[in-house]
């Protein structure tokens, strides 16, 4: 059976694709079809059928354009998050890295410097739809594949995925804190949520649960 890593090389062993893949990995933001044939001066099919090869191997995300203004919406490609740190792309372990030097120079503890990251995140998130779903999102931007169930107002969401299973397969404390932390500076931020408690599984198997409140609804108080 084919793995992952050989899907992805066998994806990238095209110079073409390869050279579309490292252009939407340095972009500053999503690129779109019309961009990429500019770059590679190719026809806009051939295109979609190099960036179709490259979304099947999990290597980038295809997404449609939010678009405010008259027109068609446009398909935007960005690198997979669960590609990220693979074929010489900027990974998630530079992101922990940053974050643990930074707790070791403030002299935070793993969850303090999370809860700070997840407050910088959140500013940019806040007030731009509900809740969970903003948290949903992120989460699958980090890699973290989340399963949501609600009942009532709690809010489970259990990750497939540990972005760091490597390290915390040998220190789990650390990880499993920075990753609760950054979950509370994220509700805390957004509002609307509250974490409950971070149910910690084995990294290498995932299933890990963050169990959250919603808030209460608020009524309009009587006359």
């Amino acid at each position: 059976m084919e793995t992952d890593i050989q899907r992805e090389a066998r994806a990238l062993g095209d110079p073409t694709r390869y050279r579309l893949f490292c252009y939407i990995v340095d972009a500053s933001g999503p690129v779109g079809v019309g961009e990429l044939t500019d770059y590679v001066r190719l026809n806009h099919n051939a295109i979609r059928q190099h960036l179709a090869v490259l979304k099947d191997a999990e290597l980038v995300v295809e997404e449609v354009e939010d678009r405010d203004r008259p027109g068609r919406p446009r398909l935007l490609y960005h690198l997979h998050p669960e590609a990220a740190g693979r074929w010489g792309t900027p990974g998630a372990y530079a992101w922990l890295a940053s974050l643990l030097s930074d707790a070791i120079r403030l002299k935070q503890n793993p969850r303090q410097a999370g809860r700070q990251d997840g407050h910088r995140r959140a500013a940019d998130l806040a007030g731009t739809g509900d809740s969970a779903d903003l948290l949903e999102e992120e989460m699958t931007w980090r890699g973290f594949r989340p399963t949501r169930v609600e009942r009532g107002r709690r809010v489970d969401f259990v990750l497939g995925r540990c972005p760091f299973a490597e390290v915390a397969g040998s220190d789990p404390d650390t990880v499993c804190q920075l990753h609760l932390g950054l979950a509370e500076g994220l509700t805390e931020g957004i509002g609307g949520l509250t974490v409950e408690r971070l149910v910690a599984k084995n990294p290498r198997r995932a299933g890990c649960r963050l169990i959250l409140q919603r808030a209460p609804a608020t009524t309009a108080a009587s006359a």
